[in-house]
């Protein structure tokens, strides 16, 4: 499981020119999931997400996670993480997972997610086409991949 995660001013989804979810400050999560990506995955993701500290304290020292700010989470579904560019100009999507295991194991990141930092997660919608906006904080963008640890 791979999630790009950026520390955002604000973030929102916008499915067929309507508004779905937004938030403030706080973390916006691309989400990508293979087949072999499971429970323990996602407590790692989970567990790691919670506790990063990327928000300033009072010195302007990244120091804070996103649970001691109480900020935002949204999470959206996005299988192009693991897109293959070595051969070729076409990416291949082959090591994403199919969407009737991708779509529960990303509720039950989400769910987890809500459990360990104990705030609301806000989402897009599994395979819809969706336009995501944000407003990226610092910037500051952290690569996680739940196979290697990093």
């Amino acid at each position: 499981m791979r999630v790009l995660l950026q520390r955002v001013l604000s973030a929102s989804v916008t499915i067929n020119q309507s508004p779905h979810a937004a938030i403030g400050q706080g973390l916006l999560l691309l989400v990508g999931i293979e087949e072999s990506d499971g429970p323990e995955d996602i407590a790692w993701l989970t567990g790691k997400i919670a506790r990063l500290r990327i928000f300033a304290d009072d010195s302007g020292l990244m120091n804070r996670s996103v649970t001691d700010i109480s900020g935002g989470l949204l999470v959206v579904s996005q299988f192009t993480l693991f897109a293959a560019v070595k051969k070729g100009n076409r990416p291949s999507f082959i090591r994403a997972a199919r969407p009737d295991s991708a779509a529960p194991l990303c509720d039950q990141f989400c769910s987890a997610l809500a459990a360990e930092t104990n705030l609301p997660v806000a989402t897009g919608v599994f395979g819809a086409d969706m336009q995501v906006a944000l407003v990226n904080d610092g910037p500051v963008t952290i690569w996680l991949d739940s196979k290697t640890r990093e």
